[in-house]
């Protein structure tokens, strides 16, 4: 997917990136060994990936991967999003299928080189970023089942608008009724690459009849709402008494999302009441029945946050308030923005700046 353009191109391709269409032709490289532990970060030009058929990582699928965002300020400076917070999680995902743990200060370190030298590559499109893919996977040649002893970690980078559009039009969501995604005490917070490749089955059958999304269950009793493929959800709940926002708590089944973090912040900062908690499947369509159940949206770091405007269960479809974007699903979204692209304080540290302000000589910060 390595592409090679020059400053016209990238122009043309930065006013309309899609996402992950193009990368930006660079790659940061941190490599792992079991006698010498970590590299120093290497940025240099996209290379294929060489690998002996009997790697392990290949074979019993140590590979976990991140996803995180570098955005431009209008002053036209470029900071990475919460990078120490992404690199913890990629570490924690590491660990649970006992493979090496790269430090949070070298993930962010690699990631803030790279970002500098595609700073050209960061859009300034609100809501539009330059997204990371940090994948970490075993390299060494083996066919027994142990851990390896040699990883390496390769950064790629994309110019993006969020996946599912920059217009954030509703999403239609089914219910997954035959399969499961995690169980207590299995990989369902890892962001493991076999987590994903579960999922594909359902996701895609799913959208062959007409849907862009699966919603997925817990995986005993199937009562209980989880998550989306590669989002969390949140539910926007309203009566007489008032507006609040919830959300299934991360308790060993589903990703641990910094975006749905971030948001669980933003609404207490906004004065709204928002909490972790289980709730049923029941719960979800008797409340879109009655209209208590306001609005549903999925966040995460590629999609950002975008509402659900339909939803099966059971095989009865369910519109979701009148089918469109809701003022709580927009406000939460912008207020997440406009941190990001500083356009309000970062009360709570999450930006990491990697080039200052245009004007200011142009270091790194």
């Amino acid at each position: 997917m390595s592409e090679q353009h020059d400053p016209a191109e990238r122009e043309a391709i930065l006013k309309d990136p899609g996402f992950c269409r193009h990368s930006t032709g660079h790659t940061a490289v941190v490599d792992w060994d079991a006698d010498t532990g970590w590299s120093d970060p290497l940025v240099g030009p996209w290379s294929d990936l060489a690998m002996d058929p009997a790697t392990l990582g290949l074979h019993y699928g140590q590979a976990v991967f991140e996803g995180l965002k570098a955005f431009r300020a209008e002053d036209g400076s470029v900071h990475l999003f919460r990078p120490e917070d992404h690199g913890r999680r990629l570490a924690r995902s590491a660990a649970r299928l006992a493979m090496a743990e790269m430090p949070a200060e070298l993930f962010t370190r690699a990631c803030a080189d790279l970002v500098a030298a595609d700073a050209a590559w960061v859009p300034r499109g609100y809501g539009q970023s330059l997204y990371l893919r940090p994948l970490l996977i075993a390299t060494e040649p083996d066919l027994g089942l142990r851990p390896s002893r040699r990883y390496r970690c390769v950064i790629l980078a994309y110019p993006a608008d969020p996946c599912f559009g920059a217009a954030f039009r509703p999403l239609s969501v089914t219910t997954a009724t035959d399969t499961v995604r995690a169980v207590r005490g299995g990989t369902g917070e890892s962001k493991c690459a076999g987590n994903y490749a579960a999922g594909l089955l359902t996701r895609t059958e799913a959208q062959a009849a007409g849907y862009d999304e699966v919603l997925w269950l817990d995986g005993l009793e199937r009562s209980r709402i989880e998550e989306l493929s590669t989002m969390n959800l949140f539910l926007v709940w309203r009566d007489r008494t008032g507006t609040w926002v919830t959300t299934p708590p991360c308790d060993g089944t589903i990703v641990r999302g910094l975006t749905r973090d971030s948001l669980l912040t933003l609404a207490k900062d906004r004065g709204i009441a928002a909490a972790e908690e289980h709730t049923t499947i029941d719960a979800v369509r008797d409340g879109l029945r009655t209209g208590r159940l306001a609005e549903v949206f999925a966040c995460g770091t590629a999609g950002v946050v975008v509402p659900v405007g339909r939803l099966a269960i059971g095989g009865e479809d369910l519109t979701v308030g009148d089918g469109e974007e809701g003022p709580m699903t927009a406000a939460l979204r912008s207020s997440l923005l406009d941190v990001q692209h500083r356009r309000t304080h970062d009360a709570h540290g999450w930006l990491r700046t990697v080039v200052p302000a245009e004007g200011n000589g142009g270091r790194r910060a």
